[in-house]
Order: C-alpha cells, then sequence, then structure tokens
C-alpha cells in the first residue's frame, strides 16, 4: 500500500462524511486506504462511517471502537489512545493525516505529496496550505502566511512554530518498524511530536498550495490546547525538555529559547 490516509475521529457526525469524500475523491496512480478509528462517538458519526465502509470496503477501513480507548484524564489527551491505535494501523509507505472535522479539497492532493517525496528522499514531511475556517462564521484565513518557508528542518520546529496544518501532513511512514519514543506518550500536543519525531529524520518540504480546510468549532481540542491553560503549558514545557535530551542536546541553544517562552508564559498567568 503506498498511502494510508489515517482519521481519528470522535462526535463529528456533521463533517465527517465531507472528510471522507474529500478522501475519496482522491486521483492517484497508486493505490491507497482510508483507515477511520471512531472513539465511540455518542452521536451518529458510527453509523455513517459504517455506511461508507459498506459502500467502500476497499477503500475504508473502520475501527469503531465499542468503548473510548482514552485517557479519561487529563481531559488535554483526549482521544490519544486512538491516534497512537490508528497510526500504529497504518500500514502505507506514507500516511496522510486528517481528522473527522477538516477535509481535503484537491482532489489531486495525495498525488502532488507523494510525487514530492519520491522526488526527495530525503524529505521525512510534506505539507501545505490549508484554509482556516470557523463554525461561528468569523472570517476564514490561510493557514500558513506568504512567506512560509518552502524547505524547514528539525530546528524550526524547535523553535515552536506551528507551521504544519495537520490536514495537510504526509509523512513517511517511520513506524510501521520503529516504536514512538517514550516522551512521545507523555505529551499532550500528541501531533507536534509526531512532527518532532519525524522531522528528526529528514526534512519538511511545504507546498504552497491550498488543497483542504482546518475547520475550528467550540468541540476541538484547540480550545483544551490553549495558552491560558497552565497544564498545557506545563506539559508542553517538560515536552520539548525530553525532546532536547532525546537529540543529545545538539539543539541546546534553540530548546534553551522555547522553554524560556514557556516560563515567561507560565509566569504570566502565575504558575
Amino acid at each position: 500500500m503506498k498511502v494510508s490516509v489515517c482519521v481519528p475521529t470522535f462526535n463529528h457526525e456533521k463533517y465527517i462524511a465531507q472528510m471522507l469524500e474529500g478522501a475519496l475523491m482522491q486521483q492517484t496512480t497508486f493505490p491507497f486506504e482510508i483507515v477511520v478509528g471512531d472513539d465511540a462517538s455518542t452521536d451518529a458519526a458510527p453509523r455513517i462511517i459504517r455506511e461508507y465502509a459498506e459502500r467502500f470496503p476497499d477503500k475504508i477501513r473502520a475501527y469503531l471502537h465499542p468503548e473510548n480507548l482514552g485517557p479519561k484524564e487529563p481531559r488535554e489527551f483526549g482521544g490519544r489512545n486512538n491516534v497512537l491505535f490508528l497510526l500504529k494501523a497504518c500500514q502505507g509507505d506514507y500516511v496522510a493525516l486528517c481528522e473527522g472535522d477538516d477535509y481535503w479539497t484537491d482532489p489531486l492532493k495525495l498525488q502532488k505529496q507523494v510525487d514530492f517525496m519520491e522526488a526527495h528522499p530525503d524529505f521525512a514531511i510534506c505539507h501545505h496550505n490549508l484554509e482556516v475556517i470557523y463554525e461561528d462564521n468569523s472570517p476564514s484565513h490561510p493557514f500558513n502566511e506568504p512567506d512560509q518557508k518552502a524547505i524547514s528542518t528539525v530546528k524550526d520546529v524547535l523553535e515552536d512554530r506551528w507551521f504544519i496544518g495537520t490536514a495537510s501532513l504526509l509523512y513517511r511512514n517511520f513506524f510501521r518498524t520503529e516504536d514512538f519514543a517514550e516522551w512521545h506518550h507523555c505529551a499532550a500536543a500528541g501531533d507536534w511530536a509526531l512532527v518532532i519525531q519525524l522531522a528528526a529524520r529528514g526534512k519538511i518540504g511545504y507546498l504552497p498550495e491550498t488543497m483542504g480546510k482546518y475547520r475550528k468549532h467550540r468541540g476541538g481540542l484547540s480550545h483544551v490546547h490553549a495558552t491560558t491553560n497552565p497544564y498545557f503549558l506545563q506539559n508542553r514545557r517538560q515536552m520539548f525538555a525530553d525532546v532536547n535530551e532525546w537529540l543529545d542536546f545538539i539543539y541546546d541553544d534553540t530548546v534553551q529559547k522555547t522553554l524560556q517562552y514557556y516560563d515567561r508564559l507560565l509566569e504570566k498567568i502565575g504558575n
């Protein structure tokens, strides 16, 4: 299998069909699968996913968990075990991520990204621009700035500038055979933890085309993973400290600046 499309979802009945349609419309010269993991949703999402899986049994592999995989606490880790389970279930040469409330708009997205990766074997990640849309009808805007670098490295990631939209991420699937780093399991920011491990293995390529939509709504984790949440800030600071040791302090100057940034934020909110 060339590409596994990884789709973690929970209570996304309003969005999941649009996400699946965006994946199913992909036009590729290679085989791809859609690996969906529903984390015991309490809405109609499991029924919708089941219907799609029955219609497209050659494309969709659905895991409809009867119980939420957790962990229940802390809330910042919500959905973590489902995501880790799904990432390991993806057996493609590449993995493309798209959560159940986001979706793709370009039918050639996967082809363009795989073509880039095949032409650049020293790259671990390919990402692209997204349009950020809001459920409350706030104005939409691009995820990436016009000056987003075409090539980034692990140093850019360690500066803690979040420039990779999760719905745009396609990566070389090292985790078919390798385990996640120990510190990954302790990090609330699971997408960032994944990107750090990938960026340590190769460069990051950017395609400036807008090929998907990143949806912001009340149910999203971005409202929990906020700079006003002291637990999340402390956890994220610890993640960078752990990464610094994992990378043998090669990028210590960069990481120290990031740690100081979190110290200032924590001081500001009185922690």
